[in-house]
């Protein structure tokens, strides 16, 4: 499954057009800072998340992004931070 900007609930996202390359989208999840503000970031790390660990549904994305947006703590900033902190909390959203 791909997870697309249409499926994303928020709206409010800046869309700053990235190379295909760029270490924040490309690879994997790794100490490279995360922008929660950041459509392009938002996506790469919902959709790395989903393949980690094989979630298919629109709804598992959105729980994502709404753990994101909404529980987030401000100190957690790297890539491979989030989705620590979004494995380990995944049961309690």
């Amino acid at each position: 499954m791909n997870f697309l900007r249409s499926n994303l609930q928020y709206t409010h996202y800046s869309w700053t057009a990235m190379s295909g390359d760029d270490p924040k989208i490309s690879g994997v999840p790794d100490s490279t800072l995360f922008n929660r503000n950041e459509g392009y970031e938002v996506l790469y790390l919902i959709n790395k998340f989903l393949e980690k660990h094989s979630l298919t549904s629109i709804q598992a994305g959105q729980k994502v992004e709404r753990m994101i947006r909404t529980g987030l703590p401000v100190d957690v900033r790297g890539q491979k931070n989030v989705i620590d902190w979004i494995t380990t909390n995944w049961d309690k959203y």
